[in-house]
């Protein structure tokens, strides 16, 4: 089958592309939102703590102010990322670092996001970027991107599956979240108890190292290195990680089950902790430290789970100059951390490692499901496979 025709994406917006608020100015503590590329992530918007900006800056940029529906896209720093502005923001508007696109009414914003998230667009973009000071999209060459328009009906059925797809995705999500927050609960519960121990970090480790300077591979036999980008929301995502050479890493360094990984360097990253739940082998970088905890002292996995807790306490932790700032190892030894009793430890470890293996399974089928939407759509988008057999693919899936 031949693929469809292809338009250029100015064709397909209502006022073609518009940024936001240049110099948002003073925040104000009771000004209109906006939205900053931090808070785009994974296709979603984040509310929970936006920038403010007063009104009288905001007038002024009434083109960019959202009534719900809009495809949101980040053009500067981390560029490319996608999001649909739900009727929630309506009222919001933008930072110069997003473009506002607003489909016309024949086409869906959801299809255009959909094919914004493509590697085919991704790539489109990644070689237009003007990377002289910071990696930013230019206008014009957005305008000008070229993107498939399939007849109508065929549209909306890949959006459905597409869609069928993502839902699972987020159900899974909610899984994971649900089953992290009632660990935390059983968790809290257990150290109100009388009997509940603190225990300073250095004491009850048998390793608390930074990682490895990395030489880097390409070779799928070598050692997976993670990065900060891979500790994100309290898990591991391999998805940024590396490869290095295996023969570089000294035996200490390598993750055993349950290490704690934080976080170590700079600002914005410093301070977040996973916990390495893989019998797969890897290392970490040097700007994250693995905290091994002695099964002989505590518990790993409850000890774990009150590093987690700490996050916050860590994240105040760092010193140094703006851009620059470390966390010490001998901060994070001094740490001291609330944990059951023993007795209640043992009893607790079965509880949350169940959970956390449900977790695990979840986002794990997420990943499966990312992966196979991401290489249907591309193949409905150009006509390549009928949108039939698509849905027979992802019912045997969902």
């Amino acid at each position: 089958m031949s693929e469809w025709n292809r338009v250029a994406l100015e064709t397909l917006l209502q006022a073609g592309v518009s940024y936001g608020i240049v110099q948002p100015g003073t925040a104000q503590g009771d000004g209109i939102p906006i939205v900053r590329v931090k808070d785009v992530r994974n296709g979603e918007i984040t509310a929970s703590d936006p920038l403010r900006v007063s009104p009288e800056i905001e007038s002024k940029h009434s083109r960019t102010r959202l009534r719900g529906g809009e495809v949101l896209l980040t053009l500067v720093g981390s560029t490319g990322q996608t999001a649909i502005a739900s009727d929630r923001f309506a009222g919001w508007n933008v930072a110069r670092a997003i473009g506002v696109l607003r489909p016309i009414p024949e086409v869906s914003p959801q299809w255009l996001r959909y094919y914004l998230d493509s590697e085919e667009a991704q790539q489109y973009i990644r070689e237009r970027l003007n990377t002289t000071v910071q990696a930013t999209l230019n206008l014009k060459d957005l305008r000008a991107l070229p993107v498939p328009l399939p007849p109508r009906q065929v549209r909306e059925a890949t959006t459905a599956v597409a869609r069928a797809l993502d839902d699972k995705i987020a159900v899974n999500g909610r899984i994971a979240t649900r089953a992290r927050l009632l660990g935390f609960a059983l968790f809290s519960q257990a150290t109100l108890r009388d009997d509940a121990i603190e225990v300073a970090v250095d004491s009850a480790c048998s390793a608390l190292t930074r990682g490895i300077a990395p030489k880097y591979s390409e070779s799928p036999d070598d050692l997976t290195v993670l990065n900060q980008k891979c500790i994100r929301d309290g898990r591991v995502n391999l998805q940024p990680a590396r490869l290095t050479l295996r023969e570089r890493v000294k035996a200490p360094k390598l993750l055993c089950r349950d290490d704690v990984l934080i976080n170590s360097t700079g600002v914005g990253t410093l301070g977040r902790v996973a916990r390495w739940t893989s019998d797969g082998e890897g290392t970490v970088d040097s700007h994250i430290t693995i905290v091994r905890f002695d099964e002989s002292t505590v518990d790993p996995v409850c000890a774990g789970f009150a590093m987690l807790r700490a996050q916050p306490e860590i994240e105040a932790m760092g010193e140094g100059s703006t851009g620059q700032t470390e966390l010490r190892r001998t901060q994070l030894g001094g740490l001291e951390i609330t944990l059951p009793s023993k007795v209640q430890q043992r009893q607790l470890r079965p509880k949350l490692d169940a959970l956390e293996e449900r977790a695990e399974h979840a986002l794990v089928e997420s990943g499966a499901l990312a992966a196979l939407r991401e290489t249907l759509l591309p193949q409905l988008m150009s006509g390549r496979l009928r949108v039939r057999d698509a849905e027979k693919i992802v019912e045997d899936h969902v």
